[in-house]
């Protein structure tokens, strides 16, 4: 086998990830927005896949205009997570970006595309664990700690993870 052959069957080979981005967006009292997809029953945050070639940021971008029809500019990092797999998805980055907080002007012309989600709610940080899949309602709250600490964090399926 030439080198090219044993170099493109070693890619190949190499795990695939998923990547997701999503928004931690606030209003003036401090609630996490959540939107409702149709398509599930669980509530998320607004974001979604980071689509081929795309990066991170610019999928979350992409994803406010298209779920809320608004471009708050997103502020930082605030954390990544690395998910187990579960089928049928392979293990991924989730990647939460914190887009500030919104004034009540840019709530008001928030559009949710009737195709892909039904409602939206702003919610306290301390009702987020009723609302959310436990994986998430925990990536949620470390972004929360990490953006308002004006850091980044590092997660391991919604738990921090402390680097030595």
């Amino acid at each position: 086998m030439s080198d090219s052959a044993s170099f493109l069957a070693y890619v190949a080979s190499v795990p695939r990830l998923r990547a997701g981005a999503g928004a931690l967006l606030r209003d003036q009292e401090g609630r996490v927005l959540l939107v409702h997809p149709v398509y599930k029953d669980d509530w998320e945050i607004p974001g979604g896949i980071v689509e081929a070639g795309e990066s991170p940021v610019t999928a979350v971008l992409r994803e406010l205009q298209e779920e809320l029809g608004i471009a708050p500019p997103v502020v930082q990092l605030a954390c990544v997570d690395w998910v187990p797999p579960a089928p049928p998805w392979e293990a991924g980055l989730m990647f939460v970006f914190d887009a500030g907080v919104l004034t009540d002007s840019q709530i008001a012309v928030v559009r949710l595309p009737p195709e892909e989600l039904d409602d939206h709610v702003f919610v306290p940080p301390t009702d987020l664990d009723t609302f959310l899949p436990p994986g998430l309602a925990r990536r949620m709250n470390a972004a929360i700690s990490a953006a308002d600490a004006g850091r980044t964090a590092y997660l391991e399926d919604g738990l921090v993870r402390l680097l030595p």
